[in-house]
């Protein structure tokens, strides 16, 4: 048999160069509705008061409970192998979200 070939009901994705050279982001704003989550991510920076939405993910709640319980597996596997990711605003009173620059926290 041939490993190369794909197996019955094996999803394969299609990575375009554009989209493999990734969108920087250092702010993302969560908001949701009774049929679907939205993110919008955003690039911050020094000095600019306009912050561009690069990206927007709109999710189905299932798909975003999916993606919660990813990132949580995902970031327990990374801090496994290279240590506990610090949080600034953790050691601040009640702080619970990264907020670049200074800028608020974004409550959708």
């Amino acid at each position: 048999m041939d490993n190369n070939m794909p197996k019955e009901n094996q999803l394969q994705l299609e990575l375009s160069p554009e989209i493999a050279n990734g969108t920087y982001a250092n702010l993302a704003i969560l908001s949701h509705s009774h049929a679907e989550f939205i993110a919008d991510f955003a690039r911050v920076m020094p000095g600019i008061p306009k912050a561009p939405v690069v990206s927007r993910l709109i999710l189905a709640p299932e798909h975003a409970k999916r993606l919660l319980f990813a990132l949580q597996d995902n970031v327990m596997k990374y801090e496994k192998q290279y240590g506990t990711i610090e949080l600034p605003e953790h050691r601040q009173a009640g702080g619970r979200t990264a907020t670049p620059f200074g800028m608020p926290e974004g409550n959708a």
